[in-house]
């Protein structure tokens, strides 16, 4: 239950940063995923648990992109749109982690919910990814990751995980009109065509 409330208090600090844009998100994304390495193995959440190990991979790359990602003329990477052309990869690959994660999960685990860990930690990898890109749709893949997370935590009995990652859902609508805002004024119209 401790470590359940410190890791919740990281993700408050995590997801201020997100919504701020803040380049400092990514080393907090460091810390965060250790913290849930033991809360997710003692829960039996093991897609969850070896979800962290990403998330800290995906922090580091994160966090180089951002700070070393520059735009030709030396200005930092603006917050733009999904590009049309990744968007049936990404279902294909959301589609194929989520197989290979449940396949792992049934057959090498004692795991009670391997379809939802699954399924939230295979969407995850494209949200991180997404968010690594500053792709304002990232807001709504974590929308739907965040709601059906916080579900099975509340299952799983991880209350303080289950209670931010609602909480995450709603900072999660605030942040895409947020990062809509910074948007450069032809997208945003784009966007609400």
């Amino acid at each position: 239950m401790t470590l359940d409330m410190l890791g919740c208090i990281v993700g408050l600090i995590y997801i201020y940063q997100e919504y701020k844009a803040s380049i400092w998100l990514w080393l907090t994304g460091i810390i965060m995923p250790v913290i849930y390495m033991f809360v997710y193995y003692e829960a039996g959440l093991y897609a969850d648990f070896g979800m962290q190990i990403y998330y800290t991979l995906a922090a580091i790359y994160g966090f180089l992109y951002w700070k070393f990602g520059r735009e030709k003329d030396g200005e930092e990477i603006p917050i733009t749109r999904y590009p049309h052309r990744l968007i049936f990869p990404s279902l294909l690959a959301f589609l194929l982690i989520w197989g290979a994660l449940y396949l792992i999960l049934i057959n090498f685990t004692n795991s009670n919910v391997p379809v939802l860990d699954s399924f939230g930690n295979a969407l995850s990898f494209i949200g991180l990814w997404a968010l690594a890109k500053k792709y304002i749709e990232q807001w709504w893949i974590w929308i739907v990751v965040d709601i059906e997370l916080a579900g099975l935590y509340l299952y799983k009995e991880i209350p303080f995980t289950a209670g931010l990652y609602a909480f995450y859902a709603v900072i999660a609508v605030a942040g895409y009109y947020k990062w809509k805002r910074s948007l450069p004024q032809p997208l945003q119209k784009e966007g609400s065509a």
